[in-house]
């Protein structure tokens, strides 16, 4: 087992290091030659296993298998934030231009409902994935994060979407769930949970296999055609070909400009005192964010650390990807920063670990699954990191596509969209990178003008939000 693959992974994030060896250890060998399937899946990440999980659960006769470069969960899967969240990257109005109020809803539902799906299956599996479905506290540090937070809960009260879904929190409530600085409110969604991503998508890759599932791990895919998946260790042919490769689409051949790869980084501090927890509070893991336009997102582990993180890293010219940008001292130390201001009582505390990796984002901002019965391509991606709930969804509705099942979720707006390629370099690269100077330039403008940045809402509408 696991021929070409024996790098041992541990330094890719905090999770990989803290799993037990035997979830380190290969699953899958390299091909070693020509071979066939029913069903190629390229991708040995959330997506492609999910997909695994739910087929074979549709039709335990069908003949899987999985394509992965490295090791199943290598990528994103095994270095995001732990957020298994209702997020989709299109809003609600987005949703609805291109379909329905209606179909808007019901697609925001079905997210809701995803989070819950993954605690099904992690439950009823016995896998101990650190699941607390704590939910999210988005904290309101300025009166224009505290105007936007109440403008979004009247804008989800007039979708239908009640107290049970996403709720205020004057100051008192707000600091109860996090002891930040400067809180002066802020939103609670139930919809979320902190878990520990590695171990979910090793002990996911674990279960396809014993299902039956061909796992080729140290198997690098180099094109995608109708019925074929061209590899470095020879070919695979199947009825169906699904390209599950996320930020790591553009190393596919005619691929380059289907997924912008960019990156995101994160730390995390040593495991934490009670005293200090009783400062920071999040006694329900609840995982964390404020309203500043560049993202920032955290969890309380369920090994009493802080996992932290944030976009700020910038695109690299033609899409590159290599292993010294998954860390970026720059990045790394601003991100220490803006966590001691949230909460001063970490300025002692080691950071243990530091690490990122590429997430996909599409040109719209529309992640999209899909299937061309005339070619039996299928695809599904563009999460634009909001991936762990949304990959489980992507797994189920690619399933009901492929065994032909006139399921609801077939139905669901996103389903066979097409997201426009990227522009051409350079123009893809001025434009991604403006887009990160113009997020992290209206945080900048707000603090100091107190006004809204009116750049960050054209970006916004550019993008289709």
């Amino acid at each position: 087992m696991g021929q070409g693959v024996t790098e041992d992974l541990r330094h890719l994030s905090l999770w990989w290091d803290a799993l037990p060896d035997e979830l380190r250890m290969p699953l899958g060998a390299a091909m070693t030659g020509d071979t066939d399937a029913d069903v190629a899946i390229v991708g040995g990440g959330y997506t492609g296993l999910w997909t695994a999980h739910y087929l074979h659960r549709a039709d335990p006769t069908l003949r899987i298998a999985i394509v992965e470069a490295e090791q199943a969960g290598f990528g994103a899967s095994g270095r995001n934030g732990g957020w298994a969240s209702s997020l989709f990257p299109a809003s609600l109005d987005a949703l609805a231009r291109r379909s329905s109020r209606a179909e808007a809803v019901r697609m925001k539902r079905t997210m809701n409902d995803t989070v819950d799906e993954i605690g099904r299956v992690a439950s009823a599996e016995g896998w101990d994935i650190g699941w607390r479905k704590g939910g999210t506290v988005v904290l309101c540090r300025t009166p224009l994060q505290w105007q936007a937070a109440r403008d979004e809960v009247d804008s989800m009260r007039g979708w239908g979407f009640g107290a049970d879904d996403i709720r205020l929190l004057d100051r008192d409530e707000a600091l109860g769930l996090a002891g930040a600085t400067d809180v002066i409110g802020g939103t609670y969604t139930p919809h979320c949970a902190a878990i520990q991503p590695a171990r979910l998508v090793r002990l996911l890759a674990r279960s396809v296999v014993n299902d039956g599932t061909r796992l080729f791990e140290g198997t690098r895919a180099l094109a995608i055609e109708p019925g074929l998946v061209r590899t470095d260790r020879g070919s695979l042919r199947a009825r169906v070909v699904v390209r599950a490769t996320e930020g790591y689409t553009r190393t596919l051949k005619g691929q380059a400009r289907a997924l912008a790869p960019i990156y995101s980084l994160m730390l995390a501090t040593e495991p934490l005192p009670e005293d200090v927890w009783r400062a920071i509070g999040l006694a329900h893991r609840e995982t964390f964010a404020d309203g500043r336009h560049l993202i920032i997102y955290g969890q309380r582990t369920d090994d009493g650390r802080i996992a932290f993180g944030g976009r700020g890293a910038p695109y690299h010219f033609r899409s590159r990807i290599t292993a010294d940008q998954d860390r970026n001292a720059h990045v790394h130390r601003a991100l220490w920063e803006v966590l001691v201001d949230l909460f001063p009582v970490l300025h002692d505390a080691r950071v243990t670990h530091t690490w990122g990796g590429p997430l996909g984002v599409p040109r719209d901002w529309w992640a999209s699954c899909g299937l061309d019965r005339a070619t039996g391509l299928a695809w599904a991606g563009g999460y634009v990191g909001d991936g762990v709930g949304t990959s489980n969804l992507a797994g189920r509705t690619l399933a009901d596509l492929i065994t032909e099942r006139a399921s609801d979720l077939v139905t669901l707006p996103w389903v066979n969209h097409r997201s426009r390629d990227w522009e051409p370099e350079p123009l893809r690269w001025l434009g991604a990178n403006i887009g990160l100077r113009v997020m992290t330039s209206a945080d900048e403008v707000e603090a100091r003008t107190g006004m809204p940045s009116r750049r960050a809402a054209l970006f916004a509408r550019k993008i289709g939000h």
